[in-house]
């Protein structure tokens, strides 16, 4: 005999597990935030169930034998109950918010706004006018040296260095603004643009000042080469004040050769000067010893005077010859021996009386000094003579070598770029300075936003 189970029967244990994993993943999803409303109230509704799915299960009727009756199945560990909490809210728009879009608008924004159309409508078109040179100096050797004459050419680094310095002085502002009337053209625009024009109730600094703006100077001390831009409100005028700061450079360049020039001749002139000086007082001494003494040339005069004492004594020596020979042939009271005796003194005499002009001699004041120190008195003087005679040629080869030498360290003004006229305006770079002005004022707001919200965020 068999009994049935009724059709409003409990649900099976395996219904009561499905039921229980279905509420699981519901909660799991509601607490991940990833269900809608009808999600978490089927999940709310299962909650219940799940909880309830530790009762037992009522017992089933059997009306199978006792022996056949099956063991009940050991039921699972309860749930724990999970909260499933509300969503938050969608986000609305609060006052800092809107301050950070305000902030955005007020420091991004309006600086790009007002930049372009400055630029773009108020600023005058620059143009640039570019002139290149380098400064050379030119060594010309002799054929002795380098075979024939090679010339050495090279860059002058001191003298580009100074040049350098001169087109950034005040002084080459102010003879170009008497040339060229620098303020009149730089303040064409003003005051509609005070950013890019000069205001014309400047003093000369204001325009060295504004000058330095104008002027690009790119220098390689390397190769001594160097580049200039300048910038003016019109191409032709760019092109002059180019073409004046070349004329200006090469006449510096002419002036700092001159006076290289000048330095290098100057110690050997002044050699020449002293040693000619020097000859003019030797040669005055000697005139006026000469008048003194009355003598042209002590020397030739002393060698007169000897061959005067050789012809007496000679005549002397034929005299006591002829003494001696009359003697020998005549009486001792012979006259003519009388007269060679005679003669003999006579010679005699005339030798002592020039043998005396050796050991002292009168000037016109009456004083009588020796006739060796008067020939001393010339050999000093005539020794100056030569000694300064020498030196004044020493010094004449040495000034005219320094002379050769500086004429041929010569320096002058190399232009390998010639100042051009531009056909359109380069300056001032309008994108570039908007696309900085975008960039520094985004920086701004964006460091400004997060230290706001730090310091918001420590309270």
């Amino acid at each position: 005999m068999t009994d049935s189970i009724a059709p409003d029967a409990e649900p099976t244990l395996e219904e009561k597990l499905a039921k229980r994993r279905t509420a699981r993943r519901a909660l799991r999803a509601a607490k991940n935030g990833g269900l809608g409303p009808k999600a978490r109230a089927k999940a709310a509704q299962a909650a219940p169930e799940d909880q309830a799915g530790t009762t037992p299960a009522a017992p089933v009727q059997n009306t199978a034998p006792a022996q056949q009756i099956e063991k009940p199945k050991p039921q699972p560990a309860p749930i724990a109950q999970v909260v499933v909490r509300p969503l938050a809210a969608p986000a609305r728009a609060k006052k800092r918010h809107r301050g950070l879009v305000f902030a955005f608008v007020a420091m991004v924004l309006l600086p790009i706004a007002l930049s372009a159309s400055y630029l773009y409508l108020v600023a005058k078109d620059q143009f640039a006018s570019n002139v290149g040179f380098t400064v050379r100096s030119e060594e010309l050797t002799s054929a002795s040296d380098l075979l024939g004459g090679l010339t050495n050419m090279g860059g002058n680094t001191h003298d580009i260095g100074i040049l350098y310095a001169f087109l950034h002085s005040q002084e080459l502002v102010a003879t170009l603004d008497a040339a060229l009337d620098l303020s009149g053209h730089y303040s064409e625009n003003w005051p509609a643009d005070p950013v890019f024009a000069y205001d014309p109730d400047g003093t000369i600094e204001d325009l060295t000042d504004y000058w330095e703006r104008m002027l690009k100077l790119s220098l390689d001390s390397g190769t001594g080469m160097m580049q200039i831009e300048v910038l003016a409100f019109d191409p032709q005028m760019a092109q002059r004040i180019a073409q004046a700061l070349l004329d200006e450079s090469s006449r510096i360049i002419n002036s700092l050769s001159e006076t290289a020039r000048a330095d290098a001749t100057s110690f050997a002139s002044d050699d020449l000067d002293k040693a000619q000086q020097r000859v003019i007082d030797a040669r005055e001494a000697i005139t006026a010893f000469r008048i003194a003494n009355q003598i042209v040339d002590p020397t030739a005069d002393i060698q007169g005077q000897m061959g005067l004492l050789n012809t007496l004594q000679t005549q002397l020596a034929e005299a006591l010859i002829d003494y001696d020979l009359l003697l020998s042939t005549t009486r001792e009271d012979d006259p003519r021996l009388d007269q060679m005796l005679k003669r003999v003194a006579v010679i005699e005499e005339r030798i002592s009386q020039e043998r005396q002009k050796f050991s002292a001699s009168a000037d016109n004041a009456g004083t009588s000094q020796s006739y060796a120190t008067v020939l001393q008195e010339f050999e000093r003087l005539n020794a100056d003579l030569g000694f300064a005679e020498t030196s004044y040629t020493a010094a004449r080869t040495a000034y005219e070598a320094a002379l050769t030498e500086a004429q041929r360290q010569s320096r002058y003004l190399a232009t390998f770029v010639h100042p051009t006229l531009a056909e359109q305006a380069e300056y001032p770079r309008k994108e570039l300075i908007v696309g900085l002005v975008a960039l520094f004022s985004f920086l701004t707001w964006a460091i400004a936003s997060l230290v706001y919200y730090s310091l918001r965020d420590r309270r």
